[in-house]
């Protein structure tokens, strides 16, 4: 019920999910002496794979990524010994342009094969998800220049790896190198795509540092530090369920209610997380506000209760099916609705995040391969790289779909243990009402809420909530209700 180490690893493993991605497709329209060349390599290599990085080279010229991919991994799959620093670099190049996850799919002893700093990355991402944290961490300071683009990235997981660890100052000094890096790469660069990746990067590393705090529990730290997200930030809507715990944590009540009501603003209508609605309840009970605690819960069960148990039926039924949920979500970009409003707060959800934006702009991108295919003079070559650029897209649009289904069954276990939550606080509320009723020494009427019970600092000041929500000041609305604990 509370936000325990498996949750903050699972909001860790999400935030990880991300790695640079830029480049859109400039089809070449002189490049018919290359691509011969290309083919005459692949034509004279008799299946040893010992030109492929001269084939490699040129599609990477060519802007052909996706293409370039399932040479790649066979060079990396048939060659035992390391990969030279021209191959090095040409790998940094496609995996920045079709992002990790192409790779992450390939065994750790091939990826070992490689010093591409990007491949080390994957290596490392690898690693973490097998809570192989301390072989996690090797990877990272193997062959990942300080001065690589792919450093910040890197310095992100350096710091979630030190905070699941718990050691907590090392994880703060990587987050505020992360910092530094991404910010310094950030003014660098002038690809959008590349500018929103390490803003989301530098952001989720501004957020470490409170995160950090948390752990080690300096709760009064934590709160601060999180004001140090802006507002404007692609992660803040979901941080402010984090800021919302560190102020339970410090038995600021009223502040909690006031960061959780803030997911009630129309501009967060797409925000998934049924644990909002039990910290919700959670703080009521605190204050021994029965009839509130009730009433969330009670609400909760409506909302939730039967949809939970269609979705996991809808799941079972497409199982593995992943071009269906690749469709699934398309149809949702396009506005189109699909089953209940728990589902579809759960597709808007998933679409918006930025892991799955670059999952999907990077499949868009790859397409836009084919039509420079399809001008290739020889018959035959155009046919070879035609397959292999298929399957490196087939791959992608299920990696796509995978990405989908494995968020809504995720969403769908926190729907599940949010219900369970739920009983147990309906039947602490019956006991707690319970005894109550009993004790014949409370006899003062009660009241609701008064501006004597908000603590606030000289930066803040008092102002009216009449169920109006301004963009400008989400997150920062308190409650005033008075505890009724006795």
């Amino acid at each position: 019920m509370f936000m325990t180490l498996r949750i903050w690893k699972k909001r860790l493993s999400r935030v990880i999910s991300l790695i640079f991605v830029g480049g859109f497709l400039v089809v070449s329209t002189q490049a018919h002496a290359q691509l011969d060349r290309a083919w005459e390599l692949l034509r004279t290599d008799n299946r040893t794979t010992q030109n492929y990085p001269g084939i490699i080279e040129i599609l990477v010229k060519q802007k052909l990524y996706f293409t370039a991919v399932p040479y790649i991994k066979e060079y990396l799959t048939r060659n035992e010994g390391r990969t030279d620093q021209n191959l090095d670099l040409l790998i940094d190049k496609v995996v920045s342009v079709v992002g990790v996850r192409q790779f992450e799919v390939m065994p750790e002893r091939f990826l070992e094969r490689s010093a591409a700093p990007t491949l080390q990355y994957v290596l490392a991402k690898k690693y973490f998800r097998a809570q192989q944290y301390d072989r996690a961490r090797q990877a990272l300071n193997r062959t990942i220049p300080s001065t690589h683009p792919v450093k910040p990235f890197a310095l992100l997981l350096e710091g979630s790896i030190a905070s699941i660890q718990g050691r907590y100052g090392n994880a703060i000094q990587a987050y505020r190198e992360c910092i530094a890096r991404s910010t310094r790469e950030i003014s660098r660069s002038n690809e959008y795509h590349r500018q929103r990746q390490l803003h989301i990067n530098r952001d989720n590393c501004i957020v470490g540092i409170p995160r950090a705090h948390f752990g080690a529990g300096n709760y009064s730290q934590a709160t601060q530090a999180y004001l140090d997200l802006n507002k404007s930030s692609y992660i803040w809507p979901e941080i402010l369920f984090e800021e919302a715990w560190s102020s339970f944590y410090e038995r600021d009540y009223n502040r909690t209610l006031g960061k959780l009501v803030t997911y009630k603003a129309p501009i967060l209508d797409f925000i998934f997380n049924p644990e909002i609605e039990v910290l919700n309840a959670l703080t009521y009970l605190e204050m021994c506000l029965w009839g509130d605690a009730q009433k969330v819960a009670d609400d909760f069960y409506d909302d939730y209760e039967r949809e939970t148990e269609q979705i996991q039926r809808f799941l079972n039924e497409h199982g593995r099916d992943y071009k269906y949920f690749y469709l699934l979500s398309q149809s949702v970009l396009e506005g189109r609705q699909r089953g209940g409003q728990v589902l579809n707060r759960m597709l808007r959800t998933i679409v918006r995040d930025p892991a799955f934006v670059e999952l999907y702009e990077s499949f868009q991108a790859g397409r836009s391969e084919l039509e420079q295919i399809q001008n290739i003079r020889n018959e035959r070559f155009r046919q070879i790289l035609g397959i292999n650029l298929r399957d490196a897209l087939l791959l992608q649009r299920d990696l796509i779909g995978a990405y989908v289904r494995a968020n809504l069954d995720m969403y769908t276990q926190q729907a599940k243990k949010a219900l369970v939550d739920m009983s147990y606080i309906k039947l602490e509320v019956l006991s707690r009402r319970r005894a109550e009723l009993y004790d014949f020494s409370i006899t003062e009427e009660r009241s609701r809420g008064d501006i004597s019970n908000v603590r606030r600092s000289s930066k803040q000041y008092f102002w009216t909530f009449n169920g109006e929500f301004w963009a400008d000041e989400l997150g920062d609305y308190v409650f005033s209700l008075q505890s009724e604990c006795r």
